[in-house]
């Protein structure tokens, strides 16, 4: 049962950088105001932009658009899969 509940835990994570990273690109979309905005937007841009950053040198950006969080998000969702069925069940 630790191996199921581990599992678990390790798949909370990823689904909260998926979040983050979702709201970083809602944030880029709307202009962020100061004060207790700008303080959770510079969080969530201090959590995802060293991941995003790793995209970015590979992946242009094409009529001012960042695909870096797309395929960040495509990367993670296997990387979920892979990691979290080698926790539960040994096997992938």
């Amino acid at each position: 049962m630790a191996r199921i509940d581990l599992a678990n835990f390790v798949n909370a994570l990823f689904w909260v950088y998926y979040v983050l990273i979702f709201a970083r690109v809602l944030f880029s979309w709307i202009r962020v105001p100061s004060g207790p905005m700008l303080t959770i937007y510079r969080f969530i841009y201090d959590l995802t932009e060293p991941y995003l950053r790793i995209f970015r040198r590979f992946i242009p950006v094409v009529s001012g658009i960042d695909f870096s969080p797309f395929i960040g998000l495509i990367i993670l969702v296997i990387v979920r899969s892979y990691l979290v069925g080698l926790i539960a069940y040994g096997t992938f």
